[in-house]
């Protein structure tokens, strides 16, 4: 009965770790423009392309500093529906 239960408390200790492990799906979406943004989903709309980067990749970029870099980080936008940046301007689905 004991090793029984020592069996079912590891077992169910590995599958708590692994369900912590799981990587958080965000992204950084950027379209064809060169807008980029934070968003949690991946987005598919009619006549509508982005490209995703992994969240991480923000951090490898220098937004300001290189004028010749065509991508431009916008504020993520959790205050209002759901949607996309076009030309500087926040459009929603």
């Amino acid at each position: 009965m004991k090793i029984r239960t020592v069996l079912l408390g590891a077992i169910s200790g590995a599958g708590a770790l692994m369900a912590l492990a799981a990587p958080a799906s965000a992204y950084i979406a950027c379209n064809r423009d060169g807008d980029c943004w934070h968003t949690e989903s991946r987005y598919s709309r009619p006549g509508i392309s982005f490209d995703y980067h992994p969240d991480d990749w923000y951090f490898h970029r220098r937004w300001e500093g290189d004028r010749s870099d065509r991508y431009r980080y916008r504020a993520y936008r959790d205050d209002v529906a759901k949607g996309y940046w076009r030309n500087g301007v926040w459009i929603t689905f």
